[in-house]
């Protein structure tokens, strides 16, 4: 697999260093950054001089005459004769002689107090290109084979629509298991349903009391399926509220459901039932990868939580307080100065969602075998995850090997900038949401092929509407809010999915229409224009940003990436011809560039759980 240019050039300057400097410098960070002035620049020089108490542009030009013995010299011949290093530069010309370096480097720059202008060879960025060009992954090789990650998200409700505030769980979600999928790891993917609770005895003494509430068999999927649901979850808590007999019947339900009651755990199971096919129709629309098989919820759990809270008092881990088994925290306390208590088992005898959590962190550890696990879960939940993972680690639930993260998250605001609301002040339907994001797509789709059929407009806005969805949330940081704004997400201008979906179809235009018998290869013989070089090591940057994204669970720094991708591509274009290029070779070599590109867009894309089609 291929390694990016900026890894050669930091192995190479480390090289450099260690070879003027010895020990001092093995192991040392060349800090390798791209360079307005060079292709690269390296910073490392400065802290390094400063830790042996020596003068770094003094330094910066023995380590260039290693790297590139006469351009190094060349580049600070009068720097030396004043700092009176001319002998040192001889003994690092020497030096560079029993230095491997691996030949990439065409000029080296003593730039400032002792920075390092690097510039790259054409035939390395040519090779870079053509060890990339037709291969699935680009040149980036898996580094997690044999690790394993469990990560929990989406988590929707029984019997209660998804809405807005699941889009951002389910959909940075589902971008991290492709991610994560792609650098080797097992990933095990957990949808944490909300499937028990108080909520369903009273949702199920009302269907046994109502019967006629439940529809013909044959309603019963996708949004029909919910539909009934909603209208059984609104009626039963008008009853619940204001029927106190009711509402007793309701709470000895919960019991009679928790016994194992055979009728009531029917109409329980209907109730899941019915809800999984609504959310397989939500997550088909939105492309995403959760199936049934995922799903496991709050009551898979239940048989372990006795157990459980046994365990971390057993451990002292858990203590009673007030009647209920809690765990506290030296460091953790409310605005009152007293200790805020992470509630394993309630006064009333109920288990709190402290002890689910406990119980799937454990199951996660020993049965699933996780070395990571992930929370995608909003903001709001940083505290309870923080004293859980802290109580999981008390009780050896946690290994110190095992890695627990809250991947938390914004809120979607609308363009008033406030929580994202219906104009009657209700939380947005998802599949709302998502078939307006389609219906403002087709007008984009129109605009740009105004004569296409009427039924190709509505599949091509399908793709460009959902993608233009996703883009914007993953496209944001997710620590920060974001402004749910249908106009500019399905625009052709500026940082959107259409923008980058409309520049993945462009080059395939572009490649249709290339002359006969042209082939796409890379001539590493020929000079680049200034807009090649920039390209080409856009290009070269994909396998690093991919790692990084990985590294912080950050999907928005994939999307910039990509952006960056299509605006550098169309600079290129406009610069260097590619149709009209001057010869074969200028043609064949920039061809192999727009092809790279191309699949760089399509991988990045794919990897954020959006379609890149040849042709829209």
């Amino acid at each position: 697999m291929a390694k990016a240019l900026s890894e050669i050039l930091a192995d190479d300057v480390r090289a450099a260093l260690t070879a003027v400097l010895g020990d001092a410098a093995r192991g040392a960070d060349p800090l390798i950054r791209p360079s307005d002035h060079a292709d690269f620049q390296a910073n490392g020089v400065l802290p390094l001089a400063k830790a042996v108490k020596g003068n770094p542009r003094e330094l910066a030009t023995r380590v260039a005459a290693v790297l590139a013995p006469a351009a190094g010299a060349a580049a600070d011949a009068a720097g030396s004769a004043e700092a009176g290093t001319a002998a040192g530069a001889e003994d690092a010309e020497a030096a560079a002689e029993t230095v491997p370096t691996s030949g990439v480097i065409a000029a080296v720059e003593v730039a400032g107090p002792g920075f390092l202008n690097l510039t790259l060879t054409a035939a390395a960025l040519a090779a870079q290109a053509a060890e990339r060009l037709g291969d699935p992954r680009l040149g980036v090789p898996p580094t997690a084979v044999g690790r394993t990650t469990v990560i929990d998200y989406s988590q929707p409700n029984i019997a209660k629509e998804m809405h807005v505030g699941h889009l951002r769980s389910t959909v940075i979600g589902d971008a991290l298991v492709r991610l994560l999928e792609f650098d080797g790891r097992t990933v095990l993917r957990q949808n944490h349903l909300g499937d028990w609770g108080t909520q369903f005895g009273m949702l199920i003494q009302y269907l046994v009391e109502h019967p006629e509430a439940r529809p013909a068999r044959a309603e019963h999927s996708g949004e029909a399926a919910i539909s009934w649901l909603t209208t059984l979850y609104r009626d039963a808590r008008v009853l619940f509220e204001s029927d106190t007999e009711f509402a007793d019947r309701a709470r000895k339900r919960v019991v009679t459901l928790q016994g194992g009651d055979e009728e009531s755990l029917a109409a329980w199971r209907e109730m899941v039932e019915e809800s999984k096919r609504y959310f397989e129709d939500v997550y088909a629309r939105l492309d995403v990868r959760l199936v049934d098989a995922d799903a496991v919820g709050e009551s898979f759990y239940n048989p372990y939580l006795a157990e459980v809270a046994a365990d971390l008092e057993k451990r002292g881990v858990a203590v009673w307080s007030e009647g209920a088994l809690c765990v506290f925290f030296e460091d953790i306390k409310g605005p009152d100065g007293d200790p805020v208590p992470l509630i394993v088992r309630k006064s009333d005898g109920g288990f709190g969602y402290a002890a689910t959590d406990l119980a799937a962190v454990r199951y996660r550890v020993n049965t699933l075998k996780a070395d990571q696990i992930l929370y995608v879960v909003d903001s709001r939940q940083a505290l309870h995850f923080r004293m859980v993972f802290e109580a999981a680690r008390r009780a050896g639930y946690l290994p110190a090997d095992v890695e627990a993260v809250h991947v938390q998250f914004g809120s979607v605001l609308g363009t008033d900038g406030k929580p994202f609301k219906t104009r009657a002040g209700k939380t947005v339907r998802l599949i709302e949401l998502l078939d307006n994001a389609v219906d403002h797509a087709v007008a984009t789709v129109e605009e740009k092929n105004p004569g296409l059929p009427a039924a190709d407009t509505r599949a091509e806005a399908k793709v460009v509407g959902i993608g233009a969805v996703k883009y914007a949330d993953l496209s944001t940081s997710r620590t920060k809010d974001y402004i749910f704004d249908l106009d500019r997400m399905v625009s052709l201008h500026g940082n959107t999915s259409v923008y980058l979906q409309y520049a993945h179809a462009r080059i395939h235009s572009i490649l249709r229409k290339l002359p006969a018998g042209t082939e796409v290869r890379v001539h590493a013989e020929l000079a680049l224009e200034p807009a090649e070089r920039k390209l080409a090591l856009h290009l070269d940057d994909f396998g690093a940003t991919v790692a990084a994204v990985i590294e912080n669970f950050e999907p928005h720094r994939l999307a910039s990436y990509l952006y960056a991708l299509a605006q550098t591509f169309s600079d290129f274009y406009e610069n260097c011809p590619v149709l009209k290029a001057p010869t074969d070779a200028v043609r064949e070599n920039r061809a192999a560039l727009v092809e790279l590109t191309g699949e760089t867009l399509k991988l990045g894309l794919a990897l954020l759980g959006i379609s890149a089609p040849d042709q829209l």
